[in-house]
């Protein structure tokens, strides 16, 4: 650790290279100073040496200094510190690589005078010396290198963790493993994002654009690789969950976790999360093998009325321009009228329903399923017809 306590040095120094409070005279221990007021405090005034007490005492001193936002000091701190790696006790020796990891991290990252290089070079170092914190330190340096840009050498850093093991793979390394891929497939998703976004700044007769979009396929697959895993691992893992769903979304629109990020979707507070929102369940609806799936049709009855209530028709009318010529015969003809009635009263009302909002009241499907008798659905279908007169996107009048 020599070398990094020599940049502990250099950290603590001012801006025209002299100690803030004292110099230091060699490298290593020699903080004439701050030895002082540590052996003040531990014996009291008498000049009695305890190694324990030291190095328990300058740990107060660090987290004081941190505390108080002072980088220069918690250096300097830290720079005596280090001998603690050196302890006698077992136990002490061997908890000290996690404790300088954390403190040494906070320090480089604050400092005014802290650099990406030597930051990296103290990962490094504290990966080779705290063997059983390499999963923690070298997800943690991936998180430092993301917050400066550095893309591909955090990625780096994961693919050489992801592989990592030592002794007998305990459960705390499995969870550790998990986020380690699971940061890596943020990662991928992340560049798979931007790819796609250069993808629709190109005109799709281009020759660049079949290549590009091969290009943003493979990536896709990487990075649903990468995440998939934790969909069968407990826990919460939200916004690695959200990027996969995304991915699904963009290459298997018909996915069943389709229908949970439409829910997602629709309880942002972002009105384009929103809208996609309503994008998601009709390219579900788009597929023959979900034209059955209750649950897809209830989430649209029910968000289209509340897009429309929201005085949104625009949202409605750009996801059902596409599918206007295609989607009355696929979806809502006379034929599937009858079947799905006989079949599920209930997944023919919702249908219905969708029908009356964007075909209007003269739809076959819609006219035929309002025309049933049926005691327990009476009631609803009459608030359908009630709905549908007030929220239809259709003009009053038009037969299809």
């Amino acid at each position: 650790m020599s070398d990094f306590g020599e940049e502990l040095t250099k950290l603590a120094e001012g801006e025209d290279g002299k100690r803030e409070s004292s110099v230091l005279s060699n490298p290593g221990m020699h903080c004439p100073w701050l030895q002082e007021r540590i052996e003040t405090v531990v014996t009291g005034g008498k000049k009695k040496r305890d190694f324990a007490q030291t190095t328990s005492t300058c740990l107060s001193f660090i987290q004081e200094a941190l505390l108080k936002h002072q980088w220069r000091q918690a250096a300097e701190y830290m720079h005596s510190y280090l001998q603690t790696l050196e302890d006698s006790d077992t136990y002490r020796r061997q908890a000290a690589p996690e404790i300088i990891w954390k403190l040494g991290s906070e320090i480089l990252f604050y400092h005014p005078k802290s650099n990406v290089e030597t930051f990296n070079n103290f990962a490094d170092r504290m990966k080779n010396i705290g063997v059983l914190n390499y999963l923690k330190i070298s997800l943690q340096h991936a998180l430092y290198l993301i917050h400066h840009g550095m893309l591909e050498d955090a990625n780096r850093i994961l693919s050489d963790a992801e592989t990592w093991r030592y002794g007998e793979k305990s459960s705390s390394q499995e969870v550790l493993i998990n986020l380690v891929q699971a940061y890596k497939g943020l990662l991928q998703y992340y560049t798979w994002s931007r790819k796609k976004m250069e993808l629709s700044e190109i005109d799709k007769d281009d020759y660049a654009y079949t290549a590009k979009t091969r290009n943003m396929l493979s990536q896709s697959c990487r990075t649903s690789t990468n995440i998939c895993a934790l969909l069968k691992t407990p826990g919460v893992w939200d916004p690695f969950v959200k990027s996969y769903v995304e991915i699904l979304h963009e290459i298997v629109p018909s996915h069943p976790l389709m229908l949970e990020f439409h829910t997602l979707l629709r309880k942002s507070d972002t009105e384009e999360h929103r809208k996609l929102g309503l994008g998601v369940l009709f390219e579900v609806l788009d597929f023959a093998g979900c034209s059955k799936n209750i649950t897809a049709w209830k989430y649209l009855a029910k968000y289209l009325k509340q897009t429309l209530i929201e005085s949104q028709p625009a949202w409605v009318e750009e996801v059902w321009k596409p599918r206007r010529s295609w989607w009355p015969a696929f979806h809502f003809s006379l034929f599937w009228a009858k079947s799905d009635w006989k079949a599920d009263a209930d997944l023919a009302c919702e249908k219905a329903f969708v029908a009356g909002i964007l075909l209007g009241k003269g739809c076959r499907y819609f006219r035929y399923i309002l025309k049933q008798d049926h005691e327990i659905l009476k009631k609803k279908i009459k608030q359908m017809k009630k709905s549908v007169k007030k929220y239809s996107i259709v003009n009053p009048g038009v037969c299809t």
